[in-house]
């Protein structure tokens, strides 16, 4: 069960956009751009608020590649390996950032909550590959051990 806050959060949202079929989009963008996910609870209550089923709700939500159920982590670092940047060798960044962050492809997100790894078909950045992105930050010409760097950076950072 979500706190309170999620939910007077939620209607917030909802009343910004209008709580009306149409809106669910928009909502649930917003939604997860508020908790870098998009909360399951939140997305039965959404439904119920703007007047469509859960399932309905549901089957937008799984279409589209954007929404996650997972909660991420305060960064989310996004590798491309599209056609440009594997022949560029995204693969070895990929890979150093897994050891770096402790990470696999069946653990995407750290304990702390603090980075997410996603693989991405295309950052649409071809000549820039190989190319990594964090948040809305672009990261051109990425090289394990520049990988690493940036990482380490965060790390203070954070």
């Amino acid at each position: 069960m979500l706190d309170k806050s999620y939910y007077e959060k939620a209607d917030e949202i909802i009343a910004q956009h209008g709580a009306e079929q149409k809106a669910l989009i928009p909502i649930i963008q917003d939604i997860q751009n508020e908790y870098r996910y998009l909360p399951p609870e939140l997305l039965s209550y959404v439904a119920g608020k703007i007047g469509i089923s859960e399932a309905k709700a549901f089957s937008v939500a799984t279409f589209y590649e954007n929404f996650s159920f997972d909660p991420k982590g305060k960064y989310v670092i996004k590798v491309c390996d599209g056609t440009a940047c594997h022949v560029r060798n995204s693969l070895s960044v990929l890979d150093r950032l897994y050891t770096e962050l402790g990470l696999s492809k069946d653990k995407v997100t750290t304990d702390d909550m603090l980075f997410t790894l996603e693989t991405v078909s295309c950052l649409g950045a071809c000549g820039l590959a190989p190319v990594m992105m964090i948040n809305e930050d672009v990261y051109p010409a990425m090289t394990p051990d520049k990988a690493a760097e940036v990482i380490r950076k965060l790390r203070e950072e954070a």
